[in-house]
């Protein structure tokens, strides 16, 4: 299978069709961070009565060339008033109270001065000032969310005033993670010997699944050898909807997890992309389920994680959530190092609503260098067909917030 365009891949990702969505209802204070699986319709209008704004008094705005108002009775919010406005009449009235019958106006109660039982407009306002008029906030039979949102704040808050307790969403995917290699080091193992190198591919892929809506197994590190990888994996896949893996992808006498992968039954959907870092990616699938194989080094596996595992993520919960590209200026030169799609590691800011990116403590190097990834940075994305930039011209730039 030869190397593809990234433009493809993603393609492949988008087009992919899923049998079976996994749905569950959860209590509403409990979704947040899950993704919508039913449209929330609106059952009445919000609100179902002309209401107050503010606290005030409220008239019919014919009246409001008397030169005097008197009280006829106060309505509190939540009262059931019966009393109706009459002429030259006007009821004290709080915010959120509904307005009295007859009544079309208020006026705020700074707008008057109270004499006894009765106000002096000093301010006159337009009729229907601070009233609010039925379905201001939403009208009857209106989809408010639609499915597939990710639910945040706002939205569970519109849910309660729609009395909704429970609500239909996506199950987040279940990702398992392995990272192969003999040499690696779990945290807080010992080094035995020079050759040994401290695991950090696996942490870093629990918190991506974490953060992008994801569930994450984490499985620690396997061997290179060929028994413990299969069963490694033929166990996470039981456990999970993605298996995601580090190393093991590329062209090596010991990179078995590609061989592993197509023995297991999985169909190979993606083996090799034109980009840099992370060319050696792999992704299979078997029914509904995906393994995710990543490159060995840091920031390989970093960067392909967020191009192809988050949106997998996104996929299988019908989720609308997505990394943005956004167009930036570049404030020093950028040398274009490979005829590939390429994501380099960049210091971005917004100033007076403008971005601009630099390289500032950026090490050119290997795939390996993580640290790249610290700071406020985000990647610029040059197609394999681009060649240098100068400062002044303007990139795409992948977010990653």
């Amino acid at each position: 299978m030869a190397m593809i365009h990234f433009d493809d891949s993603l393609a492949t990702i988008s087009d992919l069709k899923i049998a079976n969505f996994k749905t569950k209802k959860l209590y509403l204070c409990d979704t947040l961070g899950y993704t919508l699986a039913q449209d929330i319709i609106t059952d009445h209008n919000s609100p179902a009565y002309p209401t107050s704004a503010m606290d005030g008094y409220a008239f019919a705005h014919k009246d409001g060339g008397l030169e005097r108002l008197t009280i006829s009775s106060i309505n509190p919010a939540g009262s059931s008033l019966s009393d109706t406005i009459k002429e030259g009449y006007c009821i004290k009235t709080f915010t959120g109270s509904l307005m009295p019958e007859g009544s079309d106006t208020l006026v705020p109660i700074e707008n008057v001065t109270v004499e006894g039982d009765e106000i002096i407009i000093n301010q006159t306002v337009p009729k229907g000032f601070s009233v609010r008029a039925i379905g201001e906030n939403y009208r009857e039979n209106q989809c408010l969310i639609p499915k597939g949102t990710t639910i945040d704040i706002a939205q569970i808050g519109v849910m309660a005033s729609l009395n909704i307790v429970s609500v239909l969403v996506y199950e987040k995917p279940r990702v398992s993670i392995l990272s192969t290699g003999s040499e690696l080091l779990e945290l807080g193992e010992t080094q035995t010997n020079d050759a040994q190198i401290r695991s950090s591919n696996n942490y870093i892929l629990e918190a991506i699944v974490k953060k992008y809506d994801g569930i994450a197994l984490q499985h620690g590190c396997i061997a290179d050898d060929k028994e413990s990888i299969t069963k490694a994996i033929a166990k996470a896949m039981h456990q999970s909807d993605i298996v995601v893996t580090t190393g093991g992808v590329s062209v090596g006498d010991f990179d078995f997890v590609k061989d592993v992968i197509v023995e297991l039954g999985y169909d190979v959907l993606i083996k090799g992309v034109r980009i840099k870092p992370g060319q050696h990616i792999m992704i299979a699938r078997k029914g509904d389920k995906f393994i995710v194989g990543l490159p060995g080094f840091a920031y390989s596996s970093t960067v392909t994680a967020l191009l192809y595992l988050v949106p997998l993520i996104a996929k299988l919960q019908q989720s609308n959530r997505t990394l943005h590209t956004i167009k930036a200026t570049l404030t020093e030169p950028f040398i274009k190092r490979a005829k590939k799609t390429e994501f380099t590691a960049c210091n971005i800011r917004l100033i007076d609503g403008e971005y601009s990116v630099d390289f500032q403590d950026k090490k050119v190097g290997s795939s390996a260098i993580l640290t790249n990834m610290l700071g406020d940075i985000a990647l610029i994305v040059t197609d394999e067909n681009e060649s240098n930039k100068e400062i002044g011209d303007k990139v795409n730039v992948l977010l990653l917030g």
